[in-house]
């Protein structure tokens, strides 16, 4: 069945798009989420009646996901997690976590569904995560997972005393 897009729609195509797909999927997803119509000859001609505006949003689409590449691509962000014997960790990195962790410390903010690892992450260490933007194009980010450096709680507490009594005597 012959559908046009309304949204992008992965590893089929973007807005605009004529793409065949099966009636069942069309009837059962496509159409219900408003994602795609069908492509007769009167939504063909209204489609190229609306091509320009579609063409510019896929400009900006293209440019944007470009430049959220170019701000991630190559960098590195690290996740804390809880690690017991030999690095493995209790539980797993989740896509959620990666996304949120490029969010809060590169300030780009993607969707989790973008994320995309071959296998779950579970084990301390650097590992290599790709983000799709938008159709072709990608960025890979390096995921360091584990605990950061503990310091010693003794250490942290005699500091805050230390802290706390020149302004006590200060007062005085």
């Amino acid at each position: 069945m012959k559908v046009i897009l309304l949204d992008e729609l992965r590893g089929k195509g973007g807005e605009g798009d004529i793409v065949a797909v099966a009636q069942g999927f069309a009837e059962n997803y496509l159409f219900p989420n408003r994602i795609a119509q069908p492509a007769t000859p009167s939504n063909i001609k209204q489609l190229e009646q609306r091509r320009r505006g579609i063409e510019k949003r896929e400009a900006e689409r293209i440019a944007s996901a470009t430049e959220k590449r170019e701000l991630i691509n190559g960098k590195s962000v690290t996740i804390d997690a809880k690690v017991g014997e030999n690095n493995q960790l209790f539980g797993s990195v989740t896509s959620a976590q990666i996304a949120e962790a490029v969010k809060a410390q590169l300030g780009v903010e993607i969707d989790r569904k973008r994320v995309s690892h071959t296998a779950a992450i579970k084990t301390a260490g650097a590992h290599k995560v790709e983000v799709n933007f938008y159709r072709d194009i990608n960025a890979e980010i390096s995921v360091l997972v584990g605990m950061p450096a503990e310091e010693p709680k003794v250490e942290a507490e005699s500091e805050v005393e230390a802290e706390e009594a020149p302004a006590e005597e200060s007062a005085e």
